[in-house]
């Protein structure tokens, strides 16, 4: 893959989404919209999204009953994006008929533990055992379930790669050396990501809230 970093475009915002596309679509490989673009514009904001001609990473964390889901992602098909997401933790049938519900070409990946949670988020919700153990665990139910890859944090991607050679792996809560964390609490650099198995970057603040955020994509495009 010539160019591993997706940039969140998370804004309600669609002609500021499409300003920030513009600047960096030279030294990004694609573009990931969230709940935040897709509650405000739908799918015609995804189709505006994709004229710019990236591709488009639908990040929509389906979490439901499995004909549900099923018939979500079937209602998102002619969207075609390149990779949509599902939570990992809504069960091997409803990731099973998640797969075989979404387009040829649409990689089907499951969220397992999100980036802003730590160790006593997880006991909280009653999930017994280390952020770590959590991840392994939902990660060998993705890959029995058939579905292309998960997203985890780059502290986990290497020891998941390591059982799961031919996975997907998408590494969101990645910050540059010298970045702020904000609301992130398991986080890496782009480098160290990579080198540990992840297949993309999500990078979202780092980039669009920098003064020039096409100067941003190029300085971490260039660490990788």
């Amino acid at each position: 893959m010539s160019n591993r970093i997706y940039v969140a475009i998370d804004t309600p915002d669609l002609a500021r989404a499409q300003a920030l596309a513009q600047k960096v679509r030279h030294h990004v490989g694609g573009l990931k919209l969230g709940l935040e673009f897709f509650c405000a514009h739908g799918a015609t904001g995804v189709r505006e999204m994709a004229h710019i001609g990236l591709p488009i990473f639908l990040d929509l964390k389906l979490h439901d009953i499995p004909n549900t889901v099923a018939k979500a992602v079937q209602s998102l098909g002619p969207l075609a994006p390149a990779i949509l997401t599902v939570h990992a933790s809504g069960g091997r049938a409803m990731l099973e008929d998640a797969k075989a519900a979404a387009p040829t070409g649409t990689k089907v990946i499951a969220v397992t533990m999100l980036t802003s949670l730590d160790a006593s988020d997880l006991s909280e919700t009653g999930v017994v055992g280390s952020p770590a153990d959590h991840v392994r665990r939902l990660a060998d139910l993705a890959a029995e379930a058939g579905v292309d890859g998960i997203v985890c944090s780059g502290e986990e991607v290497a020891a998941v790669k390591k059982a799961w050679p031919k996975g997907f792996f998408v590494v969101p809560g990645v910050r540059p050396a010298d970045g702020v964390i904000g609301d992130q609490k398991r986080v890496v650099t782009p480098r160290a990501a990579v080198d540990a198995g992840a297949s993309i970057l999500v990078i979202g603040r780092p980039i669009t809230q920098a003064t020039d955020p096409d100067a941003a994509a190029r300085a971490i495009a260039a660490t990788l």
